[in-house]
């Protein structure tokens, strides 16, 4: 037994010799697997792979040497795991003192020692002990990259693992990375670099007297200047470079003192990507500077930036250059004061505002834009800042606006204002009287009035957008102001055609202050539509009615454009009803273009509602009944039905009404639709009319009874709403829905009806639950579809509903999908032609 142990040894040992001298003499590189594969296996020890080195490894020749350390270090790259710490640290023993040995056996060490750093066995002072043993022995940079790359690896490795052990390095680790990484020049290498002095910055390694010498060996990249060549399959491009060096020299106020000169030396050079990387650059660095470290480069970097802005013909290094004005603002806003500190931030608006608000009064308002731009780039920055700025250039500007007559200067200092403005809506203030507009709101009013009443439509739109800011402003306008400003925005919102963008902003400018000033709205603007409505009403009944067709259309334009707060719409919605109530009683003299313009009034006004579930409700609960009312007294049949009424029944005004009833729907809570669907369905199976207004028609509503051809068009109205009511609201009597759904869709008398029917079956089929029920309603629709597509009146009708179908089961993934998909796109199914 024990014979035949030896022997499997002796084999053992003697397959091991085989496989190194294969891989070492041979120089074969397939051994070197192979003998990680049996380590893995347990066939032999990492310590039995050493001793069948260990002639390689005591040879004479170097490059025989650097073959056994190269096997050996392959071994233990996937054998790692399997050390047990005794091994390690002989293992760490042998490859430090291998450091010392030849050039050409360098790199397998480097290969070895970076297996080991691996090691999860690895004891407590290895790492230390591997690394000085690098930074005293290896010349890092003289090493070709792949190598270089290994010597970052293992310090990446050891800092992740051993932090705390490097640390009691102190700053000897910080020299000796130095050491290593000084004349780095490949792309590949640089960015582990980059990342390595991160780690060493936003990890508090110490620095100790070596923090300008780490600038200088990161620094001296800067500004990147690098392209990759082409067909480059390592994909590292510039950009990535750029934010690895930036991360770097933004990571720490200690580089402050050597970096701002540097960053100001390249905004002042002449090449456009240097700008911008040092812009970029310096915004970053305000983000963990404090006065402290910008103190003494202020006014230099207030040059560069100004000189910039003022001269660049470049949008990119001007957009830059105020982001990092804005930065530097902000950095100065937010540091703490001692109480016998210079506050920086004081000085510094004020030598910007020195060079700044004098382009501001230059008749040629040559350099107006750019000074206004850097000065709002300022403002910005913080409250105090704004506050600071804008009590000093509003009063220049108000000035300015009245020095000069021609609207388009006016407006260029109307526009700069408004920049100002804006900037205020940022900073919220808790006493009215702190505001900085405060002061100046009489002048601010005075002046936007004037703007608005001036001839020149671009002085209009720029006064228009002037008036919304100042009454977002709170507690700012007072009720005599609001007042004013309804009046202006109402005179507005009907110029001529050829001011429709002055009529336009008057509209939105309208929604934005009713949401903001809706008792100035009810009380002074609804009561002039009203009165602009009766009016067009009786002029639309003369014959020169068309004339004034475009006032009225206009006075629904706005009453729907301010229908955007809960009390006016209470207000608005009675009105525009009401003058569809006129066209139905023959009241007013009026077209389908006429009711689609009401109608898609309406469709705003319950757009605007849906922000809001009580008015949406309203909405709902107010329109819905009126519009099918509406359409239920147009239905009826008459001997001499009013010419007017029929307009109702027209393919293109119940659609308008359809799209109303539509929008109305979809944002209902569930409980609320549920109470909407036991009056709507019954009203089209049972003719209840009994919600409706107005509810004294003269026969019976029977929209699916043959012969009511006109009732069947409301079918479209039926398919609005239960089409866009919540998936979990129960239908009532739902399987006699669907079945007259079913027969109206195959009807060849109208088109419209039979398309309608269509779309609400399979809109209630998409949102019919899985089940017994679900499958029957789709087995009679296959029915319905066999039995109408041969027969040549239906055949149209048959396949869209096909169609329609086939949608619905597509929309939720139904296994019927697909069988219906193939049967509507086979060459016998198609429409007729």
């Amino acid at each position: 037994m024990a014979a035949a142990a030896a022997v499997e040894a002796a084999a053992s040992s003697g397959a091991l010799w085989s496989l190194v001298q294969d891989f070492v003499i041979g120089q074969q590189e397939s051994p070197a697997d192979q003998v990680a594969a049996d380590v893995k296996s347990g066939s032999y020890t990492v310590l039995q792979v050493v001793e069948a080195l260990g002639s390689s490894l005591e040879n004479p020749e170097p490059r025989t040497r650097a073959r056994g350390i190269q096997l050996l270090s392959q071994v233990l790259l996937q054998c790692h795991p399997l050390l047990l710490e005794k091994e390690v640290v002989h293992l760490i023993l042998f490859y430090e003192n291998r450091l010392k040995d030849h050039h050409l056996v360098i790199p397998s060490v480097l290969q070895g020692l970076r297996a080991l750093s691996l090691c999860v066995a690895l004891p407590p002072g290895l790492a230390v002990s591997v690394l000085k043993a690098i930074f005293q022995e290896v010349h890092v940079q003289s090493l070709p990259q792949v190598d270089r790359h290994i010597v970052y690896s293992i310090i990446t490795n050891f800092m992740q693992t051993r932090e705390e052990e490097l640390k009691g390095l102190g700053a000897d680790f910080t020299f000796g990375f130095i050491q290593v990484m000084d004349g780095e020049k490949d792309p590949r290498n640089l960015l582990v670099a980059f990342r390595i002095v991160h780690e060493l910055i936003s990890r508090e390694y110490s620095l100790g007297p070596f923090v300008e010498e780490l600038f200088e060996v990161t620094s001296c990249y800067f500004p990147i200047d690098f392209t990759p060549p082409p067909n480059d399959s390592h994909g590292i491009q510039r950009d990535d470079l750029i934010l690895s060096l930036r991360a770097v020299m933004a990571s720490t106020p200690q580089f402050a003192e050597f970096l701002l000169p540097l960053l100001i030396e390249k905004v002042d050079s002449e090449i456009m990507s240097a700008k911008l990387d040092s812009l970029q650059t310096l915004n970053a660095c305000c983000a963990v500077y404090g006065q402290k470290e910008l103190k003494d480069f202020l006014p230099s970097l207030w040059a560069s930036i100004r000189r910039e802005v003022f001269q660049t013909a470049s949008e990119r290094v001007e957009a830059e250059g105020l982001a990092a004005l804005h930065s530097l603002t902000a950095c100065l806003s937010r540091s703490v004061l001692r109480a016998d500190a210079e506050d920086l931030l004081d000085s510094f608006l004020s030598n910007i505002l020195q060079d700044c608000r004098h382009h501001l009064c230059e008749p040629d308002m040559k350099l107006v834009w750019p000074s206004a731009k850097l000065l709002q780039a300022a403002a910005s920055a913080s409250a105090r800042a704004c506050d600071h700025i804008t009590s000093n250039v509003l009063p220049l500007l108000l000035e300015q606006f009245y020095k000069h007559s021609q609207s388009n200067q006016r407006r260029t200092i109307l526009e700069m204002i408004l920049g100002f403005l804006k900037l205020q809506q940022k900073w919220s203030y808790e006493d009215k009287d702190e505001m900085p507009l405060s002061s100046f709101k009489d002048q601010l009013c005075s002046l936007v009035f004037m703007a608005l009443t001036d001839p020149s439509t671009q002085l209009q739109l720029v006064g228009i957008r002037t008036l919304t800011v100042l009454g977002a402003q709170p507690d700012l306008l007072s009720s005599g102001d609001v007042e004013l400003a309804v009046g202006h925005l109402f005179r507005l919102s009907f110029l001529e055609e050829d001011s429709q963008s002055c009529r336009v902003a008057a509209l939105e400018a309208s929604g934005t202050l009713a949401t903001l000033y809706p008792g100035a709205f009810s009380s002074h603007l609804v009561p002039k539509l009203a009165k602009e409505i009766n009016r067009g009403d009786s002029d639309l009944t003369r014959d020169d009615g068309p004339t004034k067709c475009s006032q009225y259309l206009r006075c629904l334009q706005v009453l729907s454009a301010i229908s955007t707060h809960a009390s006016i719409v209470k207000e608005t919605l009675p009105l525009l009803l009401q003058h569809l109530w006129q066209v139905n009683k023959g009241n007013m003299v009026a077209g389908s273009n006429e009711v689609i313009a009401i109608c898609q009034s309406l469709q705003q006004v319950a757009e605007k509602c849906q922000q809001d579930p009580q008015s949406c409700w309203y909405f709902h609960e107010t329109a819905v009944p009126c519009l099918l009312a509406l359409a239920v007294q147009a239905s009826m049949p008459e001997k001499e039905p009013p010419v007017l009424r029929k307009v109702l029944l027209e393919d293109g005004v119940l659609s308008a009404m359809a799209s109303v009833i539509g929008t109305a729907t979809t944002h209902l809570s569930p409980e609320l639709a549920a109470q909407s669907v036991t009056c709507i369905v019954p009203l089209f199976l049972d003719g209840n009319t009994s919600f409706l207004p107005e509810n004294s028609f003269s026969s019976r509503f029977q929209p699916f009874q043959a012969g009511s051809l006109q009732q069947r068009r409301l079918v479209a109205l039926l398919m609005a709403f239960v089409c866009s009511l919540p998936r979990n609201v129960e239908i009532p009597q739902l399987n006699r829905l669907m079945r007259e759904l079913l027969e109206l869709s195959c009807c060849h008398s109208c088109s419209f009806s039979s398309t309608a029917a269509a779309k609400c079956f399979a809109g209630l089929l998409n949102k019919h639950p899985a089940g017994q029920q679900l499958d029957e309603f789709l087995q009679l629709a296959v029915d319905t579809v066999d039995a109408h597509l041969g027969s040549q009146p239906s055949r149209s009708q048959a396949f869209t509903l096909l169609l329609w179908v086939t949608k619905a089961l597509v929309l939720r993934y139904h296994p019927l999908s697909s069988c219906l998909t193939a049967r509507a796109l086979s060459p016998g199914h198609g429409p007729p032609q």
